[in-house]
């Protein structure tokens, strides 16, 4: 596939690129964030692990075999280790010298550069001290109004308030349990949730709580031009702009 398809509907919400274009470069690398950032894309998802030695290191596995020449332990490797992994092409192919491991700050420069939102996803359940830690890398760089913490793990994302009360968050599901919007309101969060998931009036009545919707991962036309009918407030790709 050469380029990303474009999705044309009435009302389009706010796309987000998984993983960077994933669909045309390889996920989580600097060749799909750029991608991303030479695109129409409002944001550029990524995931972040904290490394043995509490280095910040982005790939979405807890391991690096699916991606990546050898495979390893991301959060019982050290960062250095990881850099030196060479990933693997979209055809599975090695050699490209552009294909590494980021690390959390290329990824909030090249964002920043490009004028994109960062939406971040803090992989596994992490100590406070760890978010705090990525927290203050990011404002090394930007204002961090510019980056969404996204987490499956709800606790993550409390930590983020407590450090930042007023800080964007969006929390990650794939079902919807009969309490999820009453503990999103009482938070303050929004919602992150699997399209599958999506109804219009399951997204009414997130807005009506004053919950944002976005939704992952919508990759062909048709499920783009569905849940932007449903109102959803955000679209995550890996292929669709």
């Amino acid at each position: 596939m050469e380029n990303t398809i474009k999705l044309v509907c009435e009302h389009k919400p706010l796309m987000v690129a998984h993983r960077g274009v994933s669909g045309l470069e390889k996920e989580n690398t600097m060749a799909a964030f750029v991608a991303a950032g030479n695109r129409s894309y409002f944001g550029i998802e990524t995931d972040v692990h904290i490394t043995k030695d509490k280095g910040h290191i982005l790939i979405h596995d807890d391991t690096t075999g699916r991606v990546a020449e050898t495979d390893v332990s991301v959060e019982g490797s050290d960062f250095a280790e990881l850099r030196s992994i060479r990933v693997k092409d979209v055809d599975e192919s090695l050699g490209r010298c552009d294909l590494y491991l980021p690390e959390l700050s290329e990824y909030v420069k090249t964002c920043d550069k490009y004028g994109k939102i960062g939406v971040l996803e803090l992989k596994r359940p992490m100590e406070k001290a760890d978010i705090d830690s990525i927290i203050r890398e990011i404002q090394s760089i930007t204002d961090v109004k510019n980056i969404i913490f996204i987490s499956f793990d709800f606790q993550n994302l409390v930590f983020v308030r407590e450090i930042l009360p007023k800080q964007t968050v969006q929390f990650l599901t794939d079902t919807v349990e009969s309490d999820l919007l009453d503990k999103l309101t009482v938070h303050k969060m929004d919602l992150d949730i699997y399209y599958k998931c999506i109804t219009k009036a399951f997204v009414e009545d997130c807005h009506a709580k004053g919950i944002l919707v976005n939704c992952w991962t919508v990759n062909t036309k048709e499920e783009g031009q569905f849940v932007a009918a449903c109102g959803v407030d955000f679209i995550t790709s890996n292929i669709l702009e």
